[in-house]
């Protein structure tokens, strides 16, 4: 089984001298010799290297305490994931699985080997409590794909203690730069091996900067191409929000495709919309329970004791526990599907070759308001029906298919705002506190049909229903202040419609 750390470093250039003088550093009582680690390290690609283009490492590694598999993502500067796997012949399917969206039916080869010889020092505080790890790494690079030579230097490493203050390698620093280190101008040892053996890709992947209407829609398709490929990974560890985004990357990528076919071949990218559409679904098992299970779980937590009454909490819990675990391995299996895998291979060759009509050669701003309207009447239409629906299901239905419209209505804007600039972006944030408005009301409709189906089991356990019912009124009067205050939402957001 794969395991996870958090790993906050920095690395240094480092000659001769070898590592300064690091007791003055404030907190740190000793410097302890923890001696000489070799460690040998196999970092591997495709041999388009499309890991090391997204700032991804995989490497099998020997020596020390943590051998075995590594992938480590980046999460920000000097701080990136580490997911752990033991060591063994192959990739093991748990790291695998995580590169799979970028991989895809590639082989993954060996690219680089490094071999270091690490000088270890511990950097504790009076209680003998680790603060970081700093070495003094003598790297020695080999390339093993044909297109490189060898190279050598000496790098020094500081990396953060477990749950310790990153605040502490501030610290280090200055210590280190009054002693004249300076910070190494590489990332990562890999990415210096690249530099320094040669034959790294260095494919110019910035697109021109977007001229026609076809160009800006192309672009926002792109970063949404981008984000479900980059969220993939960070969805099967399941983590918080992950789900959420990939979703809304998914649906902003479907409405970019049906709101613009003035500029698109509906025959080519109307069946994409449908595999996205698919994808939406399936994602929203998890992604729905996920807002469910948070909505109860504050709502009940808001309530005073005295008017939970029996095992609610514990029987929501349970609830919680057993419909997220059941849907997120699901969705587990839904991205590593062939189904899956073959619609990103899709959005890849739709950007490479998009299908652009004559409209889509033209300058953006008349092209790309256009389409915005035309959504912007219907959404019009929509809140006009639901407004006149009777109140209950009818209504409850009228409003949920204008709270879709209005999503849509808000990526288009959003589409078009690095054309239309200011009044776009206005429109798109109107659009957002429209779909909160309407997102709520929708909540508040599932939320008590699962109230009910919670009800209805506690019952028969012979359990009080008395809070799940206390629920379930609360819910009907959000829904009812939701309708309410929609009339003034939707005035002021179809004001900002100033294209």
């Amino acid at each position: 089984m794969a395991d996870e750390k958090r790993e906050i470093e920095r690395k240094y250039e480092s000659d001769d001298s070898g590592l300064p003088d690091l007791t003055g550093v404030a907190g740190v009582a000793a410097v302890l010799d923890k001696g000489l680690v070799e460690l040998d390290a196999t970092y591997y690609d495709t041999a388009d290297q499309r890991l090391t283009t997204a700032a991804l490492t995989l490497r099998r590694r020997t020596g020390g305490a943590d051998a075995g598999w590594h992938l480590k993502v980046p999460v920000e500067p000097g701080v990136r994931d580490e997911i752990r796997a033991p060591l063994s012949g192959t990739v093991p399917e748990e790291i695998a699985a995580l590169v799979r969206s970028r991989v895809r039916d590639a082989e993954l080869v060996p690219l680089v080997r490094l071999r270091s010889a690490r000088d270890v020092r511990h950097l504790v505080d009076a209680e003998g409590t680790l603060l970081a790890e700093a070495s003094v790494d003598a790297v020695t690079a080999e390339r093993l794909d044909g297109k490189g030579g060898a190279a050598q230097w000496t790098e020094i490493e500081v990396e953060l203690a477990d749950d310790g203050d990153p605040a502490f390698l501030d610290q280090v620093e200055k210590r280190l730069r009054r002693a004249g280190v300076r910070p190494s101008t590489s990332p990562s040892k890999l990415a210096r091996a690249l530099e320094q053996t040669g034959g790294h890709r260095r494919g110019n992947d910035t697109p021109a900067p977007p001229v026609t209407a076809g160009d800006h829609v192309l672009a926002y398709l792109r970063a949404q191409r981008d984000a479900l490929v980059e969220l993939d990974p960070a969805v099967r560890r399941d983590v918080p929000d992950s789900v959420h985004r990939m979703r809304v990357a998914t649906r902003r990528a479907r409405s970019t495709l049906r709101t613009f076919r003035s500029l698109l071949d509906r025959t080519v990218t109307d069946p994409v919309a449908a595999e996205l559409k698919w994808l939406a679904a399936e994602l929203g098992v998890d992604r729905d329970h996920e807002v469910l299970a948070g909505r109860l779980t504050a709502a009940v937590d808001a309530l005073p004791h005295e008017l939970v009454a029996g095992p609610v909490r514990e029987r929501l819990a349970v609830w919680a526990e057993a419909r997220h675990g059941g849907a997120h391995a699901h969705l587990t299996g839904v991205l590593d599907s062939r189904r899956y895998l073959s619609l990103l291979d899709t959005l890849d060759a739709l950007l490479a070759d998009p299908p652009l009509r004559k409209a889509a050669g033209k300058r953006p701003q008349k092209e790309l308001a256009r389409a915005v309207h035309k959504d912007l009447a219907t959404l019009s239409d929509l809140i006009e029906r639901a407004l006149a629906a009777p109140p209950g299901q009818e209504r409850d239905v009228a409003v949920h298919e204008a709270r879709k419209k209005a999503k849509r209505t808000r990526y288009a804007a959003e589409a078009a705002a690095s054309a239309l600039g200011k009044p776009a972006r206005s429109l798109a944030r109107s659009m957002k506190a429209l779909t909160t408005l309407l997102g709520d009301h929708q909540d508040s409709v599932m939320t008590r049909l699962t109230l009910r189906e919670l009800s209805a089991v506690a019952h028969a356990a012979g359990e009080s229903t008395f809070t799940y019912g206390l629920l379930y009124g609360r819910e009907e009067a959000r829904a009812a202040q939701a309708q309410a205050d929609l009339p003034a939402v939707w005035k002021e957001a179809g004001s900002g419609a100033d294209l």
